[in-house]
């Protein structure tokens, strides 16, 4: 029970050194993204049961005319301040005037281009929708600025409070409603629960209160890296959101459903990774700047753990996607399951190059993942337009893999540069996953074709456990013949984890 008391006590206070607090940081990150994710797929398992494609589609267009107005006008303040060396607390007040006014100069503008969206998408039904979505962006301007330190100081613990909230007010106003209504507005009402449940919990967790400051010197010191931001997210949207828009206004609103519930599972766990090492890694790599012998060994562990994790879960997807869609989502869904395999790769490759983002940002150089992501929004124009035609959503997914996959390697390469690592050593940290999930997609295969009839959740489950296991055993024989060090890697995290109690 002693033991248990100083485990908890140490989880929830900040460590000493910059390796615990980002390694407890990253246990709270990662443990509010698991059960996030969890309640997520709960309520999409139970919302895809009740509602169409179309319905799923519907909600995707509104979305996506949010995110393009949130996106060309973001302002990359956050960034910047967890960015800053120095106490930020002058800065706070400034950047919360500036959201506050974007969030309503938005809000405005999307209530009056709502009925453009939907002749656009040629869906009358999603005018309303959009415009009453549009409050969100309200609820977020006015969530305290004072949040931001969760991140900065690496307080996790805290964050995770401040999230989950907002997460279990979204999941049981959309189930609540879904079963009255039956109908799309079930899944809008559950978003906005979920924002304003966000905004009031943000002034009952951190004690600042800001107030309106208008200091033009002090914006404008702040666009200066945020400029960059701004730059990179308009690529990342055209980029992430880009399919969608093409899906959307050429197949319909029926096959957007169907592609974007591909992606949204195919990528869970690519985007909480993706997630945990924005959200971490980047405060650690904004403190190891001027260290680049400590900054090049971290890095090289981040992309270890990240191909131990995102190349045979990718694998797992591939395989297990066809009786996951049967399984959960029902028999409605199977069109879309071609396209989520495809999209399980892209997944692992999203998961991979988001460990080198961060060390852009982190050493102060954004315009590096800048003019990488125009290449690849100059190659997901070229491919985009005939993949979606020749192929529908399947050849959408193909096209967003393609990119990914070939800007990777110049993403990789200068990262290695900047650490001044030796270029053989991702190859050596990409082989052993590699092989491990080739033996394991092979093994569940092989079980699935001889040993089940008819595969149902006991034996989808049995499949999973198999599956972990051999991947598990070949890390092992890894380790024991070729010294690969993954074991020391994880049993090094868990110990930073935890400390010793020697150490509490």
């Amino acid at each position: 029970m002693n033991k248990a008391k100083k485990l908890v006590k140490n989880l929830i206070t900040p460590g000493g050194t910059l390796s615990q607090r980002v390694a407890k940081g990253g246990f709270w990150v990662f443990f509010l993204r698991i059960v996030n994710r969890g309640v997520s797929l709960i309520r999409l398992i139970i919302l895809a049961r009740i509602l169409s494609p179309a319905d799923f589609g519907l909600l995707g267009i509104a979305l996506l005319t949010m995110s393009t107005l949130e996106t060309f006008s973001q302002t990359g303040f956050q960034q910047a301040l967890i960015q800053k060396k120095e106490d930020i607390k002058s800065y706070l007040d400034v950047s919360w005037t500036a959201l506050i006014l974007r969030g309503f100069i938005l809000f405005i503008i999307l209530y009056f281009i709502a009925p453009y969206a939907a002749i656009f998408f040629n869906v009358p039904e999603a005018k309303p929708i959009i415009q009453v979505i549009g409050f969100s962006m309200l609820f977020g301007a006015f969530t305290n600025i004072g949040v931001i330190y969760f991140r900065k100081e690496l307080e996790f613990n805290k964050e995770f409070i401040y999230q989950f909230t907002g997460t279990l007010a979204d999941f049981i106003v959309a189930i609540s409603a879904v079963f009255i209504l039956k109908n799309v507005w079930a899944l809008v009402l559950g978003m906005l629960a979920g924002n304003i449940v966000r905004c009031f919990i943000s002034y009952l967790i951190h004690p600042y209160r800001p107030r309106l400051n208008f200091n033009l010197e002090k914006i404008k010191e702040l666009f200066g890296f945020g400029k960059w931001i701004l730059g990179s997210s308009i690529l990342v949207f055209l980029l992430t959101q880009g399919d969608d828009i093409f899906v959307g206004k050429l197949l319909g609103t029926t096959a957007l459903g169907f592609y974007q519930m591909a992606y949204k599972i195919s990528n869970m766990p690519a985007t909480e990774y993706s997630h945990l090492i924005a959200t971490v890694i980047f405060p650690a790599y904004s403190k190891l700047q001027d260290n680049i012998p400590k900054l090049r060994d971290a890095y090289l562990k981040v992309l270890q753990l990240t191909a131990f994790l995102s190349i045979p879960i990718a694998g797992g997807i591939y395989i297990l996607a066809p009786d996951f869609t049967k399984i959960f989502l029902g028999v409605k869904w199977m069109p879309m399951v071609p396209a989520m395999q495809v999209l399980a790769l892209y997944g692992m490759l999203r998961a991979i190059g988001a460990t080198t983002g961060v060390v852009f940002m982190g050493v102060g150089k954004p315009e590096i993942s800048t003019k990488i992501k125009c290449g690849q929004l100059i190659l997901l124009a070229t491919l985009i337009y005939p993949f979606t035609m020749r192929w529908g959503i399947l050849g959408s997914s193909i096209a967003v893999t393609i990119y990914v996959l070939v800007f990777n390697f110049v993403a990789v390469y200068k990262v290695l540069t900047i650490v001044k690592s030796e270029f053989v050593k991702p190859v050596k940290i990409f082989v052993l996953p590699f092989v491990g999930t080739l033996i394991m997609t092979c093994t569940i295969f092989l079980i699935k074709t001889y040993a089940f009839d008819n595969i149902d959740i006991l034996s989808f489950f049995l499949l999973i456990v198999s599956g972990i296991f051999t991947y598990l055993l070949i890390v092992y024989l890894f380790d024991l013949f070729f010294d690969y060090g993954n074991k020391q890697l994880i049993q090094k995290q868990f110990e930073v984890f935890f400390h010793k109690a020697k150490e509490i």
